[in-house]
C-alpha cells in the first residue's frame, strides 16, 4: 500500500510538472522572444516586423494586392538599410489659396490633396471604406493599418503652421516605401486659421534620408524638427477630431464606412470578410455593425484570429479597450459575451449578439451607412466628441450589433493617467455646447430614450451624473449612471476590476 501510495504521488508531481512547463511554453509562444515590430506583414497575415519591400518594381498595371513576407524579426541595433530620400519639393495637390472652411470659419479643409493610386478601383471593389483621422505624431500607424485594411481608407491629417511641410515629407515617405500605402490611402488636410501652413526652418535638411525599415524613427525625428512655438501651441490647442472624422468619411465612395482613429489596428482579413457581410446583411431597419476592440500588450505579436486574442486576454496580455482608463467608453459591447462564442477557423462574419445596454457614454467603433448623423463640429479637443454622435444614433433608432469573429486592437495596455488643466478647461467648454446639443437631438427626433431632460430638476440631476463621471475619469472611483423608476442611481466602484451583484449598496442622488 506505501509503494502504491508513493508511485501514484510521484505521478501527480510529474504531472503537475508537465502542466506548468507546457503553460510555461504557451505564454512564452504569446510574448516576443526578440524585438519583434508590429510594423510589418503582408495583407493576408498580421504585420510582425519591419518593411523590407522598398523599391516599387511593379510594371505600368500591375498591382500591390500581395506584398513579399517579410521577415519576422529586425536586428536590435541596425542603423543601416534601404532608405527613402525625399525632398521638401510639394507632395500635396492642393492650391492652399483655396480649399473650403468649415461653418464657424476655424480651419480649412481640403478633400483629396493625394488620392491613393488605386483608390478609386478600390472603391468599385468594395462596399466598405475606412475612415480615419490623425495628426502628424501618429502617423506611423498607417503602415500596420494599410497593411490589415485591402479596401480604400480616407485619411484625414491636421497640420499646423510648419507641420504641413513635415506632414508632407512623411507622407512622401511612406508612400516610397510602403506601396500598399501609396495604392489604398487618400490623404486629406485641415489646418487651424490661426496657423496657416508656414515655410519650414532654413537649416532643415533639403533631402533627408529616412530609413524605409524604421518608420516610427523616421517620425520621430522629423517631430523633433517643429518650431519650439509649434510645439508649446500643441499641446494645448484643441484637437479639431470631429472635423477630421467628418473630412474623412464624406470623402469615401463606397456604401458603408467604417470609421476608427488612425492607431485603431484592425484584424487581419477583415475586409473581405466584412465585404461579404456586408452585401449580404438584411438590416430591417437601421444598423449599426460594432467590431470591437482590444488593447493589446507591446510583448506580443499581433492575433492572427479571435482564438489567440481570447488566449492573450486570459492571460492578461490583452483587454476590452479603455478598460482601466474609463470603461463606459466600451462598456455596452458585452466583451464577455463576445469572447464566450470562440472563433472557428475560416468563420464567416455574423452577428454575434444586440447591444442590449446603451448607455450614453458609449463610444464603439462602427460600420454604417454615410448616412447616419454627421460628427457635430462644435464639440473641439476633448469630451463629446464621439459619444455625442453615437448618442445621436440611438435616438435615431439604430440598433448596435456586435460581430465576430472579427475585431481591432490597439497596441500598449493603457492606465489612468493624471489629467492636465487644459483638457478639463475643453471639457467643460463641450460640456456647455451638450446642453445645446441634447435640446437639438430631442427637436430633431422628438424621443428622450436616456431622459436627458426631462423636468428642470432631473436635468440638473442629470448634469451631476455626466459632470462626475468625467472628474472620475483619473481617480480610483468609477461610476455608472441607471435609471430605475424614474429614480437615477450612481454606483461607486473602487476599482474596474469590481463587480457589482444586483443587491449592490447605492448612492442615491
Amino acid at each position: 500500500m506505501i509503494q502504491i501510495g508513493c508511485r501514484l504521488w510521484n505521478l501527480s508531481i510529474v504531472s503537475v510538472l508537465i502542466l506548468t512547463f507546457s503553460n510555461i511554453l504557451l505564454t512564452v509562444r504569446l510574448l516576443h522572444s526578440t524585438d519583434c515590430s508590429r510594423q510589418e506583414a503582408p495583407p493576408s497575415e498580421p504585420l510582425r516586423l519591419q518593411q523590407q519591400q522598398f523599391k516599387d518594381s511593379r510594371t505600368p498595371g500591375q498591382s500591390h494586392e500581395s506584398s513579399p513576407t517579410p521577415p519576422h524579426c529586425k536586428v536590435a541595433n541596425s542603423t543601416t538599410g534601404p532608405t527613402a530620400t525625399v525632398t521638401n519639393g510639394t507632395v500635396f495637390r492642393v492650391d492652399l489659396r483655396l480649399g473650403r472652411w468649415d461653418s464657424r470659419h476655424l480651419y480649412k479643409l481640403y478633400d483629396f490633396a493625394l488620392p491613393g493610386d488605386r483608390y478609386a478601383e478600390l472603391s468599385e471593389k468594395y462596399s466598405v471604406c475606412l475612415a480615419t483621422q490623425s495628426s502628424l505624431e501618429k502617423l506611423q500607424s498607417l503602415v500596420q493599418v494599410a497593411h490589415h485594411w485591402t479596401g480604400p481608407i480616407s485619411a484625414a491629417v491636421f497640420a499646423a503652421g510648419d507641420e504641413y511641410s513635415l506632414v508632407q515629407l512623411y507622407v512622401a515617405f511612406l508612400r516610397r516605401c510602403y506601396p500598399v500605402v501609396r495604392d489604398r490611402v487618400s490623404f486629406h488636410l485641415a489646418y487651424p486659421k490661426d496657423r496657416p501652413p508656414s515655410q519650414i526652418r532654413p537649416d532643415f535638411p533639403s533631402r533627408p534620408k529616412l530609413d524605409c525599415r524604421r518608420p516610427e524613427a523616421a517620425l520621430s525625428g522629423l517631430v523633433r524638427l517643429r518650431k519650439p512655438e509649434t510645439v508649446k501651441w500643441r499641446i494645448k490647442a484643441a484637437y479639431p477630431q470631429n472635423h477630421l472624422r467628418n473630412l474623412a468619411r464624406r470623402n469615401c465612395q463606397s456604401s458603408y464606412v467604417f470609421l476608427t482613429d488612425v492607431d485603431i489596428i484592425p484584424s487581419a482579413k477583415l475586409t473581405d470578410g466584412l465585404d461579404v457581410f456586408l452585401k449580404n446583411a438584411k438590416c430591417k431597419s437601421l444598423c449599426a455593425y460594432v467590431i470591437p476592440t482590444y488593447e493589446l500588450d507591446e510583448r506580443v505579436l499581433f492575433p492572427r484570429n479571435k482564438t489567440d486574442l481570447i488566449r492573450l486576454a486570459r492571460k492578461g496580455l490583452a483587454r476590452p479597450f479603455h478598460h482601466r482608463v474609463f470603461i463606459y467608453n466600451q462598456f455596452a459591447t458585452n466583451f464577455s459575451r463576445w469572447q464566450a462564442t470562440a472563433g472557428r477557423e475560416g468563420e464567416a462574419v455574423h452577428v454575434n449578439h444586440n447591444v442590449t445596454n446603451f448607455e450614453f457614454l458609449y463610444e464603439p467603433f462602427y460600420v454604417a451607412p454615410d448616412t447616419v448623423p454627421a460628427h457635430d463640429e462644435r464639440f473641439i479637443g476633448y469630451g463629446y466628441t464621439r459619444n455625442t454622435q453615437v448618442y445621436e444614433m440611438f435616438v435615431a433608432g439604430y440598433q448596435f450589433q456586435v460581430l465576430s469573429p472579427i475585431f481591432t486592437c490597439h497596441w500598449g495596455l493603457q492606465n489612468k493617467k493624471g489629467r492636465p488643466s487644459w483638457r478639463e478647461r475643453q471639457n467643460s467648454m463641450n460640456r456647455r455646447h451638450f446642453e445645446t446639443f441634447k435640446s437639438e437631438v430631442f427637436a430633431r427626433y422628438r424621443k428622450d430614450p436616456l431622459k436627458m431632460l426631462g423636468s428642470k430638476k432631473t436635468g440638473q440631476k442629470r448634469e451631476r451624473v455626466i459632470r462626475l463621471s468625467h472628474n472620475l475619469e483619473t481617480g480610483f472611483m468609477r461610476l455608472l449612471v441607471l435609471k430605475t423608476q424614474g429614480t437615477y442611481l450612481v454606483l461607486f466602484r473602487r476599482s474596474t476590476h469590481d463587480v457589482f451583484p444586483a443587491n449592490s449598496v447605492v448612492t442615491t442622488m
